[in-house]
This record gives C-alpha cells, sequence and structure tokens, in this order.
C-alpha cells in the first residue's frame, strides 16, 4: 500500500497525486471504454492519451494543479483522473478553471466521483485560493451534471460547444460554476 504523504492531498477513500508515466496504458484503457466515452466525440489514442499525461504534468508544474491520477487508498488501484485544468476554447467564459472527472466504469455509482471532485473544489478554493470554478458536460450527460449539482456547482445556462459544434448528439453542453460570496 502506497504511504499517504505520496499523494498531494487525500479524502476518505481516495489519493490524489501527479501522473506517472507508467499511468499512460491504465488511463488509456479507461479511455478506450465506450460507456466511459459516451459524452465524447471520440476515443483518444494511446498517443493522445499520453499527450494528455504529458500535458497533465507541465500543466501542474507550471500551475500547482491539473486534472490529478487519482488511485484507491484501499488497495492503491488507479481509476482515473479527478480534478482541475485550464481551457482556453471560444466561449463568453472563457478562460477558465474547469473540475473535471474520468473513472473506470467499474467504480461507478460508489459516490467516488462526487467525494473527489467535492475534494478538488475544496483543495482549489482553499489551498490554491481560486476564485471561480467552472464545470461543462454535454447536456444529455446527465451523470456529469448530477455530480456538479451535488459538490455545490450552480447552473449558469447551456449554451453550443465550440469544439462540438459538428456534433448535434453533444454541441449543447450546461455550464455550472462556484457561487461567488
Amino acid at each position: 500500500m502506497k504511504n499517504k504523504k505520496n499523494y498531494l492531498f487525500t479524502s476518505e477513500r481516495l489519493g490524489f497525486r501527479n501522473w506517472l508515466l507508467s499511468d499512460i496504458d491504465k488511463m488509456h484503457k479507461i479511455n478506450a471504454d465506450e460507456k466511459v466515452m459516451e459524452f465524447f466525440p471520440n476515443i483518444p489514442t494511446r498517443e493522445q492519451t499520453e499527450e494528455f499525461i504529458k500535458r497533465m504534468k507541465k500543466q501542474y508544474k507550471n500551475k500547482g494543479f491539473c486534472y490529478f491520477a487519482v488511485d484507491k487508498l484501499d488497495d492503491n488501484e488507479f481509476l482515473g483522473f479527478i480534478g482541475l485544468s485550464e481551457q482556453n476554447y471560444e466561449a463568453d467564459f472563457t478562460p477558465c478553471i474547469d473540475i473535471g472527472w474520468r473513472i473506470k466504469s467499474s467504480e461507478w455509482n460508489k459516490g467516488l466521483a462526487s467525494e473527489g471532485a467535492k475534494k478538488c473544489l475544496d483543495y482549489a478554493l482553499n489551498n490554491l485560493k481560486l476564485k471561480k470554478i467552472y464545470s461543462i458536460a454535454p447536456k444529455i450527460n446527465t451523470k456529469s451534471e448530477h455530480i456538479m449539482i451535488k459538490i455545490g456547482l450552480k447552473k449558469q445556462y447551456e449554451f453550443e460547444h465550440a469544439l462540438l459544434k459538428n456534433n448535434d448528439r453533444l454541441k449543447t453542453c450546461v455550464l455550472y460554476k462556484t457561487e461567488t460570496k
């Protein structure tokens, strides 16, 4: 079992860390799961998964956050990612910091994504002192929208995502964000 000090922070059941190159094949396997990728326009290749991990490592080094690699604390099983990432696509709310998650389908419906997202949101607001955190998902992805609500984000509006404008099924997205105090 990994020592808790190997993690940047933990929740009750999850450890959050920077990425390792040894995560590439495990993340690619999650990305290859059609259930996991149901609300994405395509399944990433292994090379795209490797690029994503390198981009997250660089973002963590430069910003102190990324979509963190996540393990279960009880058995160190790699689950996928939960965390924060900069988004710069064309929209009236970008650039922004997005909170997002992607975990293996065998671990769904156990509250892990909600637990992890809540912990990452707390980390963003209290440790990193970020003021606004956003979350975006295709409108048809009600599971992700449920997590957004569960962690306390407030719906702002629906919009047509610039990167999905040619995908009729996915282009209408929901935008949630932290309540400004």
